[in-house]
């Protein structure tokens, strides 16, 4: 359970889009290695740096084995701070926090 907001962070890739970034006319690729180019203006192209930035984020230093669920302390995954179904039950976005869905009215067990 993901609101609006976060819903726009997920969208994104971590893969670069190998046909978006092809060199076009005077700019003539030479090939450096086997995956990556430089264009005659220096510029790198079919370069991931996502993966190559280095995490200088609060999270990821302060949690170096992983994230784990804020109320049941149960590992996840990526940019969340609750678990889906910690999410679900108290209708909350698992990655922000903020309230999305009412369920004052949900008949759920608390097991």
């Amino acid at each position: 359970m993901v609101c609006g907001k976060c819903e726009k962070k997920l969208g994104r890739l971590i893969t670069p889009e190998v046909w978006q970034d092809r060199p076009s006319g005077s700019n003539k690729a030479k090939k450096t290695s086997s995956s990556t180019t430089k264009t005659s203006s220096g510029r790198q192209v079919n370069v991931n740096m996502l993966l190559i930035k280095k995490s200088t984020t609060k999270a990821s230093s302060s949690q170096p084995y992983g994230r784990k669920c804020r109320i049941c302390k149960t590992s996840i995954e990526g940019r969340h701070h609750f678990c889906q179904s910690c999410a679900y039950t108290k209708g909350i976005c698992s990655m922000c926090g903020k309230k999305v869905l009412d369920t004052s009215m949900y008949k759920q067990s608390h097991a």
